[in-house]
């Protein structure tokens, strides 16, 4: 066991990551390798029918028997391989080694094997390349099964790698991506990565690290799809496929002859985007002008490969600009004629997204949302042109588009299932495919339904990730339930005081359930599916009697907001060597970005925020008003209303836990954050510097009319207007009355550093003092710097201590 907080959590989520490998042609049994140290390991058999979780193999045996024939010494829980085939009853196992397969059985006999050996189905990736034109989306979940954090890059369509984020080992991101695009998924430590190329609309991708690298292992629920295919077509189809060139629709006939069918599509004006019916005589198709040239430049001054500085231009679409045009177009093939579209219903669009045909060719879906984010309709063309509404959401503030858009056709039975907050809780509802009609709602009461996970067709049931399902726990904590389509027999699978993540097994018979809290460790079991009755305990973890005494517990604390009703959740992590007869000063970790949560709900490495207490600060960190995945209400504070950032709820929750902790002094208060945590760092010591005295902004949207259009607009609206300026930190540059460090990097592409370069120009120009930090050739994430983080903690200690 490592002796220091830091390394025993970083080890404990290493210890904790069950990569399972079912047998093959079993949904019952499977091996895994356990980590007992840092470099060493112990092979693992389950048998989830019989309850049974036992050593694969005799360890200290194979390993003797190893030495006999390579002479050379082998430790048991360092053995020389990490893949093996075993007997689901373990009578024996093969493992590949020195350039040969060998067999161990149970008689403690070692053999070499000739016969086959199963190495696994790994998907190693694909090339890194440039991500092809696509509009058909794909949202995949990029689960971290490594022992270390992962940095996901979108490789754009001119072949550059884009940064947009990192995922924490045992942690999950969603990508918002298309069809075809590709991901470069790396390890900053030991840069093994793998690519990938993104093959459905939704799936999780699982990242596992194995010798050579990153692999990964997809969940895709392929049965769910109900992609409607093609129909054998017969003499009377017009042709055999659509393709663009020369920004131009053209058909491919049966014999091989390419026919152009419109001849307006021109470089800014061209087609983008075709769809062919199933039968084959008619077509969608959408011509697109391009969105205006909204361009940022970034000076890298410090290039390796010159002297002179060197300068980047990069499209970057602000708030306001003008967005991509799309003009649906549709035609008669076998007339060789465009039929007229009515778009008196997708007008003022800011995206147009393709849903499919249906199944006999005679209607075409497609979702439209407005600009502004506050209409979204699911629309239908029929082929005469005609155009009507299967469903519509409305708001006064916005529909969450990018977050809680779920929709999903099914052409067997009419229907389709649809993700809404209109009760004021994300839930599914079921609708007529037909006209529209609602069914019945599917989940329903004070809880969020976070994410579907698989439908069962036949039997008519749909599992789904819901937060807040089980009343006196974390309204966060995720949990696995199962529901018919018709609203009854809902029945929450996973077990446990905590959040949940889980791996499906093959038939989707068992599901390997993992809970843990930021105060408990990792709990691991496999459930049945459908009962949630617990199979096998796989394992838990546990902390000696030493460690006991080093490792502070982060504290899980509940107080009430601004209303004094609502509760505020989130954690406060002590120094070490805490004297609860001294005072010391509070910081406060902030993100208030509406796309999220932003406390720690799970068990993780938090090592950033020791690092800070144990120079004797309290750090906290909790989730006010205006932040996601609670009821629609509390999210909708956020509406053109950024500056706010919960801080009343924040404030609240800081002053009620200082009341049973007399050694928080709330006389000393700072907070730091980065992105929008910088933009809410900054407003905390220019608007609440009678609570918040200092202030570290890392990469800050200090006004959201500099930031990027998409993000900006969801959660301050278009058209833009006086709230822009009213939650601007650079407008109330003058009201600064707290201490505030900003710092940037110059080639941060995800905020433009102009904002921090704004802002300090308004301070100087209003006579404030402040401290600023550009960092050369830093992107947007310099708050993970060391030497960034060793000036933030200098500037806490010099302002707060």
């Amino acid at each position: 066991m490592q002796s220091s907080p830091q390394s025993f959590e970083q080890s404990m989520l290493r210890r904790t990551q069950i990569c399972p490998r079912w047998l093959p042609g079993s949904d019952a049994v499977f091996w895994y390798r356990r980590q007992v140290d840092s470099d060493k390991f112990r092979f693992v058999l389950v048998n989830c029918t019989q309850g049974n979780r036992i050593a694969a193999f005799n360890h200290e045996g194979l390993a003797r028997e190893l030495e006999k024939h390579t002479q050379q010494r082998i430790e048991p829980l360092k053995l020389p391989f990490w893949w093996i085939n075993i007997d689901e009853d373990a009578n024996w196992v093969r493992f590949q080694y020195d350039g040969k397969t060998w067999q161990y059985t149970e008689g403690a006999k070692l053999v070499e094997w000739s016969g086959p050996f199963d190495q696994g189905n790994f998907d190693l990736g694909c090339e890194e390349a440039a991500s092809p034109w696509s509009r058909e989306q794909s949202i995949t979940t990029l689960t971290n099964q490594t022992a270390e954090k992962v940095e996901y890059y979108w490789i754009s369509n001119d072949g550059f790698p884009q940064l947009y984020g990192a995922v924490q080992p045992g942690e999950s991101k969603t990508v918002d991506s298309w069809i075809g695009h590709k991901w470069r998924l790396e390890d900053p430590i030991s840069a093994k990565k793998v690519v990938c190329e993104l093959k459905h609309r939704r799936g999780v991708a699982m990242v596992e690290e194995i010798p050579n690298g990153l692999t990964l292992s997809w969940d895709t629920d392929d049965k769910a799809e109900e992609v409607v295919s093609m129909m054998q077509k017969d003499g009377s189809s017009a042709c055999d496929e659509l393709f663009i060139k020369d920004y131009n629709v053209w058909a491919r006939t049966f014999n091989g002859a390419e026919k152009q069918l419109t001849y307006d599509g021109v470089e800014d004006n061209g087609y983008k985007d075709v769809w062919l019916s199933p039968r084959g005589n008619h077509a969608v198709a959408f011509q697109c002008k391009p969105p205006a040239s909204s361009p940022a430049f970034f000076v890298k001054s410090c290039p390796s490969d010159q002297f002179q500085p060197g300068l980047i231009k990069e499209q970057y679409p602000r708030p306001g600009d003008r967005v991509e045009y799309q003009r649906l177009r549709l035609f008669d093939l076998a007339k060789d004629q465009e039929v007229s579209v009515d778009d008196g219903l997708f007008q003022n669009a800011f995206a147009l997204t393709h849903v499919g045909w249906s199944d006999d060719s005679q209607k075409y879906r497609f979702i439209f949302n407005e600009r502004g984010h506050q209409r979204l309709r699911l629309l239908e063309v029929r082929t005469d042109g005609s155009v009507s509404t299967i469903i519509e959401e409305k708001s006064t503030t916005f529909i969450d588009y990018y977050q809680k858009l779920y929709y999903k056709l099914l052409h067997s039975t009419r229907e389709l299932l649809w993700a809404s907050e209109q009760d004021g809780w994300n839930h599914l509802y079921l609708f007529s495919l037909d006209d529209g009609t609602l069914i019945n709602q599917v989940t329903k009461g004070p809880w969020v339904m976070r994410s579907v996970e698989h439908i069962d067709l036949e039997n008519r049931q749909i599992w789904f990730a819901g937060l807040g399902m089980v009343p006196e726990q974390d309204p966060y904590y995720a949990h696995l339930a199962c529901v018919a389509f018709d609203g009854s027999d809902l029945r929450i699978v996973t077990i446990g005081d905590g959040t949940h993540t889980w791996k499906w097994g093959p038939n989707r018979r068992f599901i390997i359930d993992s809970w843990s809290r930021v105060d408990c460790l990792p709990q691991t079991s496999v459930r049945e599916a459908r009962t949630g009755k617990e199979a096998v305990f796989l394992q838990s973890e546990s902390i000696d009697a030493i460690l006991e005494q080093q490792w502070t517990r982060p504290e899980r604390f509940v107080a009430v907001g601004r209303d004094g009703t609502t509760n505020i959740y989130g954690i406060i992590i002590r120094p070490k060597n805490l004297d609860e007869s001294q005072k010391y000063p509070v910081v406060e970790y902030i993100y208030a970005g509406p796309q999220r949560f932003n406390a720690p709900k799970a068990f993780k490495d938090l090592s950033n925020f020791r690092r800070i207490a144990d120079q004797g600060f309290v750090v906290v960190c909790a989730d006010g008003k205006g932040t996601n995945w609670r009821s629609k209400a509390f999210h909708d504070l956020c509406y053109k209303n950024l500056k706010d950032a919960g801080f009343l709820d924040r404030m609240a929750w800081i002053c009620s836990a200082a009341e049973s902790r007399p050694w928080m002094d709330l006389s000393r208060v700072g907070c730091y954050g980065g992105s929008t945590g910088g933009q809410n760092a900054a407003a905390a010591v220019i608007h609440h510097s009678d609570f918040y005295k200092a202030a570290v902004a890392f990469s800050g949207t200090h006004d959201n009319r500099l930031g990027q259009l998409l993000w900006n607009e969801m959660f301050m609206g278009y058209p833009i207007d006086a709230s822009y300026e009213a939650s601007s930190n650079i407008a109330h540059a003058p009201k600064l009355g707290g201490a505030l460090m900003l710092v940037a990097g110059e080639l941060d592409n995800n905020v433009d550093p102009v904002a921090t370069m704004r802002l300090a120009d308004a301070l100087i120009k209003a006579g404030k003092d402040f401290d600023m930090f550009y960092v050369p050739g830093g992107s947007h994430y310099v708050d993970s710097m060391p030497f960034v983080q060793r000036k933030r903690d200098a500037f806490f200690r010099r302002h707060l201590q």
